[in-house]
């Protein structure tokens, strides 16, 4: 049984829809990720399993019952938010053990259960600080501190890494992969951050317009995107769309003419229709320099050398932006024309609804 399910949850605001009938199915001790574009409802849609927003329709479903109507408190759930939202006149020690302040806990479980958070956040000397006193970092720590002591069926962070600097942000998502492993919690994680979500999740949960795109494993949305939008928003950079027509599509092959740029033959089982646009796909990534199965002339406009590898941003004749990522420094250079290549099994193809075409 699935510790937390969503069955046809939808939120509206007056007349605007903002989730739309989402259903989805959370395991015990899975770290899960939810991911999109800002405006997409993954921070509402956390906002309503934790209890803070109401439910316009459907059910939330936490081991096994069902808490629509229950508060925040009683849903056996701990939020870390984008702010820390330490007082700043409490100690460490204070701050993490409000929660249990307001439960009226013992003063011994008190003690015990933020010794525990704080050994486990490595915030044992800290304890006696205020919140002025510590690094961004560190405040976090403490803020994730906060919701361990309430020992909580599932942890739900909102974006708790975007006040961060970049150094900090990958080393904090280090700690919290490693916090997950030692307690073995469900956690479910918001992010615009897509290079977060392929890194931390077992399971990420793309949403366009309050609504799954696809959920999967980070390397199942990498190597088979069900659709443009997935295509397009898991990867970095992100991957390249030419426009073309079928040609010929026979069962076995679809033929695909792309313009200036010739024609391509793939082995694809369906059956398109002669005559339908259709948008190719590759990763930049998996351009080379030179030749491939299938090449094409691109002019840099700009290149960015980076060391360990090379970027290279170019705009195609049918006008769509193409960049192509290289290894190492190798010789390509702005304004100079550079052939480069791909092979048929690392190409993407997606129909006129933006369908992937297998």
């Amino acid at each position: 049984m699935s510790q937390l399910s969503l069955k046809h949850l939808e939120k509206s605001f007056n007349e605007a829809r903002i989730i739309k009938g989402i259903d989805l199915d959370v395991s015990e001790g899975e770290f899960v990720v939810f991911v999109g574009p800002s405006g997409c409802g993954k921070s509402t849609l956390l906002r309503m399993i934790a209890g803070l927003e109401d439910v316009t329709q459907g059910e939330i479903e936490i081991s096994g019952k069902i808490v629509n109507d229950l508060p925040p408190v009683q849903r056996g759930i701990a939020m870390v938010f984008q702010s820390y939202a330490l007082y700043p006149h409490m100690t460490v020690y204070e701050n993490i053990a409000f929660p249990l302040r307001v439960e009226r806990l013992p003063q011994a479980e008190v003690d015990a259960r933020v010794g525990a958070a704080a050994k486990v956040l490595q915030l044992e000397s800290r304890l006696q600080h205020r919140p002025g006193q510590l690094s961004g970092g560190q405040r976090q720590r403490v803020a994730i501190g906060r919701a361990i002591v309430r020992q909580p069926k599932i942890f739900l962070f909102d974006e708790p890494l975007s006040n961060l600097d970049a150094a900090l942000r990958s080393e904090m998502r280090i700690e919290l992969m490693e916090l997950h492993k030692r307690l073995g919690s469900t956690m479910i994680y918001v992010t615009h951050d897509q290079v977060e979500a392929m890194t931390m999740a077992d399971k990420i949960v793309v949403l366009d317009a309050g609504q799954i795109s696809q959920v999967g494993s980070p390397l199942e949305l990498y190597h088979k995107p069900d659709n443009l939008f997935v295509a397009g928003f898991i990867g970095s950079p992100r991957m390249n769309f030419i426009n073309g027509t079928v040609t010929k599509a026979d069962g076995t092959t679809i033929t695909v003419d792309l313009g200036s740029l010739g024609s391509i033959a793939l082995p694809r089982q369906s059956t398109s229709v002669v005559g339908q646009d259709i948008t190719l796909g590759v990763r930049p990534e998996h351009l080379q320099l030179g030749t491939g199965d299938f090449s094409l002339r691109i002019t840099p406009n700009i290149v960015e050398h980076l060391g360990i590898h090379t970027v290279a941003y170019s705009t195609l004749p049918g006008g769509e932006n193409f960049i192509a990522l290289f290894e190492g420094a190798p010789p390509i250079a702005e304004g100079e024309v550079s052939e480069v290549g791909f092979t048929l099994d690392q190409v993407h193809l997606f129909d006129t609804a933006g369908l992937a075409v297998y």
